[in-house]
């Protein structure tokens, strides 16, 4: 019996200081019903964007809320798109206007809260898989034009998928913990030190288009490392590269045009094309920015903080192996000598992507200076020999097909060593049992 009333005066001490943080965490991100008089300069669709929907819609592509909410062939913003975690799975929720499973009986004090504070309807929090800590500095103007944009498509009854996730992750209320700890409750404001297309930059990168929830490497408990922004992180099974201006690991090699390119158009020559998570962005989010918005966020990337990244995945854009060969064929030393992966590569590769690594037909093809190539780790490359690639933008169509049905985990390997080696000149370490690994995520 003792030791039964410690256990509970145990569970009662730490419900009340639960309910201590939750209190906190509100107080300290608010309620979401703040007037935000004071709204923020860069804030907001460009200033030729007048009519009330199309600024929302316009503000919904650059929030990329589609890409999330989802699932393929589905209604777009029905939900039930998986986040496989380390702890579980998350899936997304109907945001549609339909009243018993989406949004359509919040009011918008219940929708600006949830985009603040991480809080639903009904005064649940929301798991951080949801990117709120980057949302928080959204203006309230911005959210409701938002609201308004969703409010206006064609509602979805789509009840929401349960979480797959394990004990104690599964338990809703240590989110307040994690929101007192790790959620900064500021909207942004403009540096005063900095240009107009820094501060518009910074919004759409930092707000908006949340970049730091992909390209910032989290701690043991999911949180943002923000001494560490935009450095690079791994993301179910890919690898969102650095993109801070450090010239070697990140993208401050990058000219102006490559940077406008690759967001804009999902390549840049020289660079690659975007695929996987990043090409989603580009395809729903990205593309449909004005010309004056992409070359704020170049201004506004050009001067993040760079940050290094790790020894080894360093951009050679000119390997020996491919100085070696020609269009059509290696050079005399991998003439001489064909393993596993060049004979792959030979025979399924080299007519798209050409031993040179320069892609015919489509710049898009291009291997040489790829981060794909030059990454030892091959988590993207990997990925696209498996599951292939397709990126539709106004410029046209970037398709590769899939081998993860064609080729064993041992023949993958090997040809994704081969590319590292002859592309990036780097040395290839997967195995087939990285392999296996990487096909079930």
């Amino acid at each position: 019996m003792k030791i039964r009333r410690v256990v509970l005066a145990a569970l009662g001490m730490l419900i009340l200081v639960g309910v201590g943080f939750s209190a906190y965490a509100l107080l300290t991100v608010g309620n979401g019903r703040e007037t935000n008089a004071a709204q923020p300069t860069a804030a907001g669709a460009p200033a030729g964007i007048t009519e009330p929907l199309a600024r929302g819609e316009y503000l919904t592509r650059a929030a990329d809320c589609i890409a999330c909410h989802t699932v393929p062939g589905g209604q777009p913003f029905s939900g039930g798109v998986a986040f496989k975690m380390p702890f579980g799975t998350i899936y997304s929720s109907n945001i549609t206007a339909d009243k018993e499973t989406g949004i359509g009986a919040w009011s918008d004090d219940d929708f600006v809260r949830a985009l603040h504070a991480g809080v639903g309807k009904n005064g649940e929090p929301l798991y951080p898989a949801f990117p709120y800590t980057s949302y928080t500095a959204l203006s309230r103007d911005d959210i409701l034009s938002i609201k308004a944009y969703l409010f206006s498509l064609p509602v979805a009854h789509a009840p929401a998928k349960p979480n797959e996730l394990s004990f104690p992750y599964n338990q809703r209320w240590g989110l307040n913990y994690w929101n007192a700890l790790f959620l900064r409750a500021d909207r942004f404001q403009p540096a005063q030190d900095k240009s107009d297309a820094w501060n518009r930059g910074a919004y759409l990168a930092t707000a908006l288009g949340h970049c730091n929830e992909c390209h910032t490497p989290r701690n043991i408990l999911y949180a943002l490392k923000h001494d560490r922004e935009l450095a690079g992180e791994g993301l179910q099974g890919w690898k969102a590269y650095n993109i801070t201006s450090d010239k070697t690991y990140g993208i401050g090699g990058w000219t102006d045009q490559q940077l406008a390119d690759y967001l804009g158009k999902g390549h840049a020559n020289g660079r690659g094309a975007a695929s996987g998570p990043m090409g989603e962005v580009v395809q729903n989010s990205l593309q449909y920015l004005a010309p004056e918005d992409i070359a704020a966020l170049v201004t506004y990337l050009r001067d993040v903080k760079p940050q290094q990244g790790q020894a080894g995945s360093e951009i050679d854009d000119q390997p020996p192996k491919v100085l070696a060969s020609t269009a059509d064929a290696p050079g005399a030393g991998e003439m001489a000598h064909k393993d596993l992966g060049q004979q792959l590569f030979e025979g399924a590769c080299a007519g798209c992507h050409l031993w040179n690594g320069q892609g015919r037909q489509s710049e898009a093809a291009a291997l040489l200076g790829t981060q794909a190539a030059n990454d030892a780790n091959a988590y993207n490359l990997i990925q696209v020999i498996l599951h292939g690639s397709q990126l539709q933008t106004v410029q046209g169509e970037v398709f590769m097909p899939s081998f993860g049905r064609a080729y064993s985990d041992t023949e993958v390997a090997a040809l994704g060593n081969f590319v590292l080696a002859h592309f990036g000149g780097k040395q290839g370490r997967l195995t087939a049992e990285d392999v296996a690994k990487r096909r079930t995520r």
